[in-house]
């Protein structure tokens, strides 16, 4: 006789416990995963405001939301896109890569300083290198929101396992009852 002769078929009782364990550790799983989600998130949101708030950083009266502490979400968007608004004005709407990173440099009249060759003199181009202060502020501020965003998917999902292993271990309780 082979192996799979001698094994025994499996009765109700053995596909009942079977489908407990499952259920008792996919609750339990799903629980602990779903709280460590929560955590996570909550985690996030509040280190975001935390750096924020260290920063003490007020909106411009010209912003989306003038005058009000950069905190969250929608402070970080309309700092951000102030900050990008002044940038081309600053720069005549131009943006980094559309501008010459080398510009001749003009005396008080406004015409181009030569050098003792008769060649215009050249120097960096200061509007186009403040573009990396502009930049380096609104990333950052990108990422702050992109934080809060993550944040709220991870209490989203974490809420939505701790209801999953809630219910998977009601079932189970409620299949070994009857």
């Amino acid at each position: 006789m082979t192996a799979l002769q001698t094994r025994r078929p499996e009765t109700a009782e053995t596909t009942n416990r079977r489908t407990s364990r499952f259920l008792a550790v996919a609750g339990v799983m799903a629980l602990v995963i779903g709280f460590g989600s929560m955590a996570g998130g909550i985690f996030g949101a509040w280190y975001t405001y935390d750096q924020a708030v260290a920063q003490n950083v007020v909106t411009p009266d010209d912003a989306a939301i003038p005058e009000e502490p950069v905190r969250g979400p929608f402070t970080m968007w309309a700092e951000s896109d102030i900050i990008t608004h002044h940038q081309l004005e600053n720069t005549g709407g131009l943006y980094y890569a559309e501008m010459d990173r080398m510009i001749p440099q003009l005396d008080e009249a406004g015409e181009p300083v030569l050098d003792e060759s008769g060649e215009v003199v050249m120097v960096p181009n200061e509007a186009r290198s403040s573009w990396i202060n502009a930049t380096v502020l609104t990333t950052a501020l990108g990422l702050g929101i992109v934080s809060y965003a993550l944040s709220a998917l991870a209490i989203a999902v974490g809420a939505a396992l701790l209801v999953s292993g809630y219910a998977f271990l009601h079932i189970r309780r409620r299949a070994l009852l009857i």
